[in-house]
Parts: structure tokens; C-alpha cells; sequence
């Protein structure tokens, strides 16, 4: 995959976004653009919210285990508390959990001239635009939209499926709680019900024959 390494103009850096569903590999994309940069020897933070501890309290870890140190933070505006003056790339996994704030605080960092790498679900487990990724989206000069394959039917998965019974918007969980799914075996309402059963495979054309 080629990196997107925009012209800067008058100093200023740049945003790039990398979203889609659970499981298609943001996070391992954030980690792979972070360890080129420190190949370059550019100075790199990461930071992370504090809510997610799925894998590591302190590491932002993918689901395949890559790993990256990190600094955890309750809120986007913490990470000026943090940011070092020679720090030339600044990484932030799972942007969806913190609030609008977050898209303030990349545009100034890009606006300082820093190259800033957001990963995060671009939609909830209702399929609806999840907040504040799609604004990221529409401010950053990189979009990479990263797919999944769909527990169900093994066709391209662009949603998060939610087992469990909760219609809270943030609930933070891994292959207990969701799955990636695609458009046709998605259903938005399988969170609400008390029974969440996963739909049958669907049959291939021998086997209906």
C-alpha cells in the first residue's frame, strides 16, 4: 500500500483518516504508518482513550496483537498537555470515543504543521455516521476506508454488528460483543432484542441444487 504524503503548503501538516467496521484492520494500519514514520526518524506520539482497555491498559494493540506504546487520555484536549515541542507525528486510535473536540484539536495540530493519523469506526452499531469520524473525514486530506469480511456470508463487511443486548451507543467489547458484517446480513436491530442469534450461512448453489 502506497502512503499518501501530501505537499504541505506554508508549513502547515496534514490529517489523515483511516475508518470502517470492527475488525478490518484500522488499527494495524495506524500501527504501520506510526512505525514507517519512526523508521524516518520522525518523532511520534500515540494516544489513546482511556475507556478502551480491550487489550492492553497502557499499548494501542490491534486485534491480531500488533502493538505500539501509547499514551492514554480522557479527552482529545489532553493531548497538548502531552505533546512535545519536537513532535513531528501525533497517532490517535479509536477517535469515535472521544467527543467533537477531537476534530479542533487535529486541525490545529495539522495547522502547527504536524502530520496527524486518526483511526475509528466511521459508523455505530446501528449503521449511522458515528461522531466525530465522518467530520474527520471531511477536514482530512487522506480518507482510507478499510473493509472486513463478513462473519456470515464471507462477502466484503463494512458494518459492526453488535451481539449483545444494549442500545447504548458505546459499548466496548471485541469478537464477544461485535462482528463485521456486510450491507445484506447486517441487521440494526439485532442489538435491541434480548436473543441475538446469528443467521444461518447462507447455502451455496450446490448444495440448493
Amino acid at each position: 500500500m502506497r502512503d499518501f504524503l501530501p505537499t504541505p503548503g506554508k508549513g502547515a501538516g496534514w490529517i489523515e483518516v483511516v475508518v470502517g467496521s470492527m475488525f478490518s484492520g484500522k488499527t494495524e494500519e495506524l500501527i504501520r504508518r506510526i512505525r514507517r514514520a519512526e523508521i524516518a526518524k520522525q518523532r511520534v506520539q500515540v494516544f489513546k482513550p482511556k475507556i478502551d482497555n480491550r487489550y492492553s491498559a497502557e499499548e494501542v494493540a490491534s486485534h491480531s496483537d500488533q502493538r505500539t506504546h501509547s499514551k492514554v487520555i480522557e479527552k482529545a484536549s489532553d493531548i497538548f498537555k502531552h505533546l512535545h515541542d519536537n513532535t513531528r507525528v501525533v497517532g490517535v486510535d479509536e477517535g469515535q470515543f472521544f467527543d467533537s473536540s477531537l476534530i479542533d484539536v487535529c486541525q490545529k495540530l495539522a495547522n502547527r504543521g504536524v502530520r496527524v493519523i486518526i483511526a475509528g469506526l466511521d459508523t455505530d452499531w446501528r449503521g449511522l455516521p458515528f461522531e466525530p469520524m465522518p467530520q474527520l473525514m471531511a477536514v482530512a486530506e487522506s480518507v482510507l476506508k478499510c473493509n472486513a469480511i463478513c462473519a456470515v456470508c464471507g462477502g466484503v463487511a463494512s458494518r459492526t454488528q453488535r451481539l449483545t443486548a444494549s442500545t447504548a451507543q458505546v459499548v466496548v467489547g471485541a469478537a464477544n460483543v461485535y462482528e463485521a458484517r456486510c450491507r445484506g446480513c447486517f441487521d440494526p436491530r439485532l442489538g435491541e432484542t434480548k436473543a441475538c442469534v446469528k443467521p444461518a450461512k447462507k447455502k451455496s448453489l450446490e448444495a440448493q441444487a
